[in-house]
């Protein structure tokens, strides 16, 4: 489960009393609302359909694939459909590589999305090896569907363009910048990063 209203304030009530410039831009934006998504192979699968294209054009090729495959798209039926008959669902060729290295992993028992390792970079480590899973992908599933509380994805442009405005600095940070930053705030750099998206761009601040 991703991470609760209650969490998150607990989060960034703490991280206030460590680092006092988020004392004023709780004041003015308040807290995030969480974002929760299913923990397992069908969020992942739908990470990989998303890429790069609109939520619409995501969610239309999700149904086509869901009329050809069942819901939820069992790994194993995947496996077996023809390369057409998913490049009419409208995945090309790169997509259907990378669902199937997913596909494969989960069907072969190597990757287990019950019981991923506790150690948050050992996690993302066994994300990665999905082919078209890069790491801000699995962070965002580590955070979004397992709350892990202390996950940064230091290489979000989003998240660096929401300190930027959160800590008052003169430009947005870098990726290294944001990830030395970051070091105080553990161990609530998860409600953190949710705070930032909060942040981008809200008129309040």
């Amino acid at each position: 489960m991703g991470l609760t209203a209650d969490l998150i304030r607990t989060g960034l009530d703490s991280t206030a009393l460590a680092d006092a410039r988020f004392v004023r831009a709780l004041e003015l934006a308040g807290y995030p609302e969480p974002r929760i998504r299913e923990r397992g192979y069908a969020t992942l699968l739908r990470t990989i359909v998303g890429q790069q294209v609109s939520v619409a054009a995501a969610a239309s090729v999700w149904g086509k694939l869901e009329a050809l495959l069942g819901p939820d798209l069992p790994p194993a039926a995947l496996l077996a459909a023809e390369f057409d008959a998913l490049r009419a669902c409208g995945l090309s060729r790169q997509k259907q590589g990378y669902a199937r290295s997913l596909c494969e992993l989960v069907e072969a028992g190597t990757l287990d999305l019950t019981a991923l390792p506790e150690d948050d970079e050992e996690a993302i480590a066994q994300l990665v090896r999905i082919k078209g899973i890069g790491r801000w992908s699995a962070e965002i599933y580590l955070l979004f569907a397992e709350g892990r509380p202390d996950i940064w994805p230091a290489g979000d442009l989003a998240v660096q363009a929401g300190l930027h405005r959160i800590l008052g600095l003169e430009a947005r940070p870098s990726e290294k910048l944001t990830r030395e930053l970051a070091e105080l705030w553990r161990p609530h750099r998860g409600a953190v990063a949710l705070f930032t998206w909060h942040c981008y761009n809200n008129p309040a601040l």
